[in-house]
C-alpha cells in the first residue's frame, strides 16, 4: 500500500461503522451482494475480520470460525471497539514488514485486505438494509491494485466471482464511478439488487 494502511483503515472504518450501527435487528435475515450471506452471516464474517486482522497485523495465527455469532448484546458497540483496535494494531510501521506466517502473503496485501472488507463490505451491508454510503475515496482508489493483485487466486477460491462490465457512469448510478469499478471487479453489480 503506498499510503499508511492504518490511516486508509482510519478513513475507512467509521463510515462502514455508521452503516453497521445502523442496521436493525429485524433485518438481519436479508439477502446481501455477497452470494449465500444474509445480513447476519456477512455482520459476523465482519466481525471476525476485525477481531482476526488485529492478530494479523502483529504476526500471530488466527483462527475462522465456521459459523461464528459476534451478534450478542451491546454488539454494535462492540463492532465499534473492535474496528478501532483494527486501526490501532496496524499504526505500527513494523506491521508492514516481512511476510505473515500464518497467511503466507506479504504483511502489506495483508493489511489491504483487511482494507477491502471493510470497504467493499461496507457496501454490501449498506445496500443490503437500504442505507447510504460513501466509502473513503482514498480506500477505494488504493485498492485497485489489491483487487487486481488478488482477482485471480481470490476468483479460483470463490472469494472473488468473475469481474463485470463497469457499467456507464449516469446520474442514477449511486456508487461513485471508482467504487463501481471497483465492486465490478469482485463480481459484484453495482446497481444490485437489479440486475446488470
Amino acid at each position: 500500500m503506498t499510503t499508511q494502511t492504518s490511516d486508509l483503515l482510519a478513513a475507512a472504518a467509521p463510515r462502514t461503522v455508521d452503516v453497521v450501527r445502523g442496521i436493525a435487528d429485524d433485518q438481519f435475515d436479508l439477502p446481501t451482494p455477497c452470494r449465500d450471506y444474509v445480513v447476519r452471516d456477512l455482520l459476523n464474517h465482519l466481525f471476525e475480520v476485525v477481531v482476526n486482522f488485529q492478530e494479523l497485523a502483529v504476526k500471530r495465527p488466527v483462527e475462522w470460525a465456521e459459523k461464528p455469532d459476534h451478534l450478542g448484546d451491546g454488539w454494535r458497540d462492540r463492532f465499534e471497539a473492535e474496528t478501532g483496535r483494527l486501526v490501532a494494531a496496524w499504526s505500527d510501521p513494523s506491521t508492514l514488514e516481512g511476510v505473515s506466517p500464518g497467511m503466507g502473503m506479504p504483511q502489506t496485501v495483508i493489511g489491504g485486505m483487511a482494507l477491502l472488507d471493510l470497504t467493499v463490505h461496507g457496501w454490501d451491508l449498506a445496500v443490503a438494509t437500504g442505507q447510504p454510503y460513501q466509502p473513503a475515496p482514498e480506500a477505494v482508489a488504493e485498492l485497485h491494485g489489491l483487487v487486481e493483485q488478488l482477482g485471480p487466486t481470490a476468483r479460483k477460491m470463490g472469494v472473488f466471482a468473475d469481474p463485470l462490465p463497469t457499467p456507464t457512469p449516469t446520474p442514477d448510478l449511486a456508487p461513485t464511478p471508482d467504487l463501481a469499478h471497483l465492486l465490478t471487479q469482485t463480481g459484484r453489480t453495482p446497481t444490485w439488487p437489479q440486475t446488470p
